[in-house]
């Protein structure tokens, strides 16, 4: 029966470490749709291109896996439990440990194996945004948490420090229902941000995010926003930070999660003497390999320039 498979796949989910889970009907995502085609229409994605492939996929998990009828959604926890000094080059906390995807990943595909042992001919197929899925969405419709106006998925239990990954599967599944909104008339992550990046109605301009100008930004980060980093190096909790939901952030309990000996305590000129060997090895398997050493030493390069100007 539906309901029975739903409560052990849970069951699986937690054993393997994940804090939450909720499942949604595979079906087209209608309401996310027009949204999506404006956000991209308004150039709110700049040089990512790979958001314009892909569009009928992206809300049609359908297209992603044949005969698809569920979607799993599934959060893991990374609030560290030490973080850097304010006065370092500060790397946004899900940067600490090791690359999410492939933690995530290897229970993805424990769990899909104990359905298969535990249910039977089960084909799906694991996503950790690496993929056209709109993760927040289907996390959402699962149940979850909310969409804050800073376009985090935010649960009430735990805040919006997680990783959001899902197992889209062929059989029919007992869904969760949607939660209700409870961020309110708080503005706390709009009236935070910087660069001005969240606007109204939940919707976060991605060319203005400070993650966007750190990680996703091969060119040099425009003037404009000179002063306007705050010592972000890699990646920006700020709109994290101040959430009050995050209040309740628990350390996490994933080893993989932990930082390497010294990193939380890298300072500038740690980050600048560091060769691009001893680079890679200490940081392997990372999030930081995707942008690399030079792109984030240009960054903290970036950001001191701005401060000595407005010192």
């Amino acid at each position: 029966m539906p309901t029975n498979y739903s409560h052990i796949i849970k069951k699986e989910a937690e054993r393997l470490g994940f804090s939450h889970v909720g499942i949604s009907k595979a079906d087209f995502l209608e309401e996310e749709a027009p949204h999506l085609e404006k956000w991209l229409s308004n150039n709110m994605h700049g040089k990512m291109s790979y958001m314009e492939n892909w569009f009928d996929k992206r809300l049609d998990p359908r297209l992603l896996v044949d005969g698809a009828k569920s979607v799993i959604s599934l959060l893991l926890n990374y609030y560290p439990s030490h973080q850097q000094e304010k006065s370092l080059p500060q790397i946004s906390k899900y940067a600490y440990g090791r690359d999410y995807h492939f933690v995530i990943k290897e229970k993805l595909k424990e769990l899909l194996t104990f359905m298969q042992e535990e249910i039977g001919d089960i084909h799906g197929r694991a996503f950790v945004d690496s993929a056209p899925v709109l993760d927040r969405a289907w996390a959402k419709k699962s149940g979850l948490g909310w969409i804050g106006k800073n376009g985090n998925l935010i649960n009430p239990k735990t805040g919006s420090f997680f990783f959001i990954a899902e197992l889209i599967v062929d059989i029919d599944l007992e869904v969760d229902a949607p939660m209700k909104d409870y961020c309110g008339t708080c503005t706390k992550c709009m009236d935070a941000c910087p660069t001005d990046a969240i606007l109204t109605s939940k919707v976060v301009d991605g060319s203005k995010c400070i993650s966007y100008f750190t990680i996703e930004l091969k060119e040099s980060i425009p003037d404009e926003y000179k002063s306007k980093m705050e010592n972000w190096a890699f990646g920006c909790d700020i709109c994290q930070d101040v959430c009050p939901w995050n209040r309740f952030s628990k350390p996490h309990q994933v080893n993989n999660f932990n930082p390497t000996k010294g990193f939380l305590e890298m300072t500038k000129n740690d980050w600048e003497e560091i060769t691009e060997d001893v680079f890679k090895e200490k940081f392997k398997e990372s999030p930081l390999l995707r942008p690399g050493l030079e792109k984030i030493k240009n960054t903290i390069q970036f950001i001191s320039r701005n401060d000595e100007k407005s010192a």
